[in-house]
């Protein structure tokens, strides 16, 4: 199987009631450990390329990991995705280098901006038989070169989706209800402490998830900024010398809802990193003397599979969907 859009995954997740998840890669561990993941749940996915990881790993190389993940994967629906183009040429380089997928993301300009460089971007990648995902209100926090204040951020309006998916002819909408980039997805202000002490983020806003569902029925709908920052593993991170304090993400339960209604793609990156940086930090410290990257970066692999597993099987519901 070849590398396939999203168009055929988004119909049959909407109408399952489940979401595909959409994991951001940057090596080769990283690409394995999800691969490896999704074929053996048979669960159809999406790996998706940030400006930032093109920039570390070169484009040829990331389009070269994830071929050989379609080679040794021949029986899953996999995508290869553009996250967070920030300009026509940008998508114009995916499309012409093979990818299936982009998203130009103009969610920081006028509505009216927005519309027209979306709109550009959809003609040009139609034309290719690539679809495009564009946004409508704008997420907090950090995430590769996506950085937004907190007092910037904004809810998607309700009122605002239909025109602009009419006018725009995207194939997806990417919507804020409360989703956040990065490990730090709210302040502790934000949150309620509950009685273990952990810090509990401000629950999803599925009242505008509804009206956009009302307004956009059958359409598929992505949530940026989704990883829930599993708390054993910054308990890891900070017992062998990290800090991330106050680290907090998405609950996985309300993600799991958000996937039984028009959420067809989450998208998952932090929970991978913060994963992959646990199992590495406590590997050299219990292990002084090793140096062979190959030693340390093979549990980390497996972590990333373990991660992408439970996300499959616990928040997407995407497993045996191939």
């Amino acid at each position: 199987m070849a590398l396939v859009t999203t168009t055929e995954m988004f119909a049959k997740a909407y109408n399952g009631g489940y979401a595909i998840g959409a994991f951001n890669v940057n090596n080769m561990e990283i690409v394995q450990g999800i691969t490896e993941a999704a074929g053996e749940l048979k669960s159809p996915v999406i790996l998706q390329v940030s400006k930032g990881a093109r920039e570390y790993a070169n484009p040829v190389y990331l389009r070269k990991l994830v071929e050989a993940a379609v080679e040794n994967y021949p029986d899953i629906p996999i995508a290869l995705h553009l996250d967070h183009g920030d300009s026509f040429e940008t998508c114009k380089a995916c499309i012409d280098g093979g990818f299936t997928s982009v998203m130009i993301d103009k969610s920081g300009e006028s509505f009216e901006k927005n519309i027209e460089i979306t709109r550009q971007v959809v003609e040009y990648a139609h034309e290719r038989g690539v679809v495009v995902e564009a946004e409508l209100g704008t997420l907090a926090g950090i995430e590769d070169e996506v950085k937004v204040a907190a007092d910037a951020a904004s809810y998607t309006r309700p009122e605002e989706v239909q025109e602009f998916v009419e006018r725009t002819g995207c194939d997806s909408l990417a919507i804020a209800i409360g989703t956040s980039h990065g490990a730090y997805k709210f302040k502790p202000e934000q949150c309620t402490v509950n009685e273990k002490g952990i810090l509990v983020p401000p629950p999803l806003r599925f009242d505008v998830l509804e009206e956009c569902m009302k307004r956009l029925p059958g359409f598929p709908i992505v949530l940026h900024g989704s990883s829930s920052v599993p708390q054993d593993f910054v308990k890891m991170v900070n017992q062998y010398g990290g800090s991330m304090p106050n680290a907090v993400g998405v609950p996985e339960e309300q993600l799991r809802k958000a996937s039984q209604l028009a959420v067809c793609k989450i998208n998952i990156d932090s929970d991978i990193r913060i994963a992959m940086t646990a199992v590495i930090r406590q590997y050299l410290a219990e292990n002084p003397s090793h140096f062979d990257p190959r030693q340390y970066l093979k549990p980390a692999r497996k972590a990333v599979k373990d991660m992408v597993a439970h996300k499959i099987v616990n928040v997407l519901g995407s497993d045996g969907k191939a």
